[in-house]
């Protein structure tokens, strides 16, 4: 059992559900088991995965659970593995689908085999792209989650979701085709596409740009930073709710990860030129998309305002390059991915109960619903970044990491900080207190056993990396450190170099 291959088992065991859905029919009894087969599939996929975790060695920073065949022909070969920045989102895409699963249990009634098919095939895609070690199986996990999100947004989507579903596909895939290229591109120059021998191959700096800018394209629009957003609070709105819980914990988190992979490794001379630029436009981000979210009239994109706000925090942490900053980075990126599916969560519960996303339909809801409103009250603290909860602890880090080299821009990320408690706050009181005055919410009623069961592990998880978040810090702290020393050096002959000249 030592060396069956689990990272593969882990990343395609969702297509085995997969194959026993395509048999089901499609008749009320078929939607039965097609929602306990994609629930047990994700709970086993996340069992599997938990292996990765038991047998990780956290002090080595080489990729491990290494599996390589060949594959294409002199281009690319199936090469998996994962390290101290990968594994923490492998494990997250696999704890958060089993809930995904189940809250979709009763708000999906309409082709809900191919809704199940539509997800089990999108954890495969997220768990290649965060496992893949050859650029064009990358490339080729990373593109193919785009079609069953599409197909998530587009069929079991709100009124404008066709429009919603193609301006999502249409910006994320306008980025990745400069990628393609940039991929080319490195093959031509190096011989190879394997990302373990590219994360030594030293490119010519002339030709680093080029490459960053292209990598870059695709990333910031996947995180997604501004002004390459907007794409994101209408695929919010439009999405089910768990379509948004999974593009908020897990597909945005691809870019953030793309960048820890490639740009910063790969091309240590264009990130540094950049970094300046980089930091810019995630101020931007923090300060004016906080502003856009205090004005929303639709609680998801109220959230999803708020997500390009804190993903402003990852990319300005990681483009700090200091151990605080990636590890910060790192750190924030698994808090957000527990936060926000929380929260669309949250904003699923009453939704289902009242069909209304605009804040002005509720208030007063402590008076029925008092566990909702306890649990709502936590997530949002863990939003705002209230020091016992996840949220704090990447937050500190990415602007502890960034104030070392820049104390502008950590200052001014600082008031985003401030201005996340006033949007947060503020849809917390509209919602939750106050008198229940509005006839439409006499009768509604509190979370259920199912509900407060999807919740249970979420609360767990943002009040333990609150309190202890060493698990994290410790599986990605030999992995940041090796990323950063290689970086340094990089840094450090070329200015030997130059001053030789």
């Amino acid at each position: 059992m030592a060396n069956w291959p689990v990272l593969s088992v882990t990343t395609f065991l969702p297509l085995v559900g997969v194959l026993f859905l395509m048999l089901l029919r499609t008749d009320e009894a078929g939607a039965r088991n097609a929602r306990w087969i994609a629930f047990w599939t994700t709970l086993i996929t996340f069992a599997v995965s938990l292996q990765l975790v038991w047998r990780f060695d956290p002090s080595s920073p080489e990729f491990q659970f290494v599996e390589k065949r060949p594959w294409l022909a002199g281009f690319g070969t199936y090469h998996m593995g994962v390290d101290g920045i990968s594994l923490p989102l492998v494990i997250l895409t696999t704890a958060i689908m089993p809930l995904c699963i189940a809250a979709s249990w009763r708000a999906i009634q309409v082709r809900v085999r191919e809704y199940m098919i539509a997800f089990l095939a999108l954890e495969t895609l997220m768990i290649g792209t965060f496992s893949a070690l050859d650029l064009v199986l990358f490339y080729l996990f990373f593109e193919g989650g785009l079609i069953p999100m599409f197909l998530i947004i587009g069929v079991w989507g709100g009124p404008r979701r066709v429009y919603a579903s193609f301006k999502f596909f249409l910006y994320t895939l306008a980025g990745s085709v400069l990628m393609l290229l940039a991929i080319m591109a490195m093959y031509w120059q190096s011989g190879t596409t394997d990302i373990t021998v590219l994360l030594r191959h030293a490119f010519p700096r002339e030709m680093q740009p080029w490459l960053w800018i292209a990598f870059f394209a695709s990333f910031a629009v996947k995180m997604p930073m501004w002004p390459v957003h907007t794409w994101l609070p209408d695929a919010h709105v439009e999405a089910p709710t768990a379509g948004s819980v999974v593009l908020a914990a897990i597909l945005l988190k691809m870019g953030g990860y793309g960048f820890l992979r490639f740009s910063l490794p790969m091309f240590p001379f264009a990130s540094n030129d950049f970094a300046p630029f980089v930091f810019t436009l995630s101020v931007i981000a923090i300060i004016y998309t906080s502003l856009v979210a205090m004005v929303q009239e639709d609680m998801k994109k109220l959230i999803a305002y708020s997500s390009v706000a804190h993903m402003g925090f990852v990319t300005m942490g990681i483009f700090a390059a200091t151990s605080q900053g990636v590890a910060g980075g790192i750190f924030q990126m698994v808090s957000h991915g527990v936060v926000s599916a929380a929260l669309f969560l949250c904003v699923g519960v009453v939704y289902d109960r009242m069909h209304s996303r605009e804040i002005s339909t509720y208030g007063g809801l402590v008076n029925r619903m008092p566990v909702y409103a306890a649990v709502f009250m936590l997530f949002t603290m863990a939003n705002v970044g209230l020091p016992g909860t996840s949220g704090f602890v990447g937050e500190f880090l990415t602007l502890l990491g960034t104030f070392r080299v820049n104390i502008t821009v950590a200052a001014l990320a600082t008031i985003g900080v401030i201005l996340s408690a006033c949007y947060a706050l503020w849809l917390y009181r509209k919602l939750i207190f106050g008198k229940l005055e509005k006839p439409s919410l006499a009768n509604i009623t509190d979370m259920g056993w199912r509900e407060i069961a999807i919740f249970a592990p979420l609360i767990v998880l943002t009040l333990l990396l609150g309190f202890y978040p060493k698990p994290v810090l410790d599986m990605s702290a030999a992995s940041v450190t090796a990323l950063l020393d290689n970086y340094q050096q990089a840094l450090g002959a070329a200015k030997s170099a130059a001053l030789v000249k």
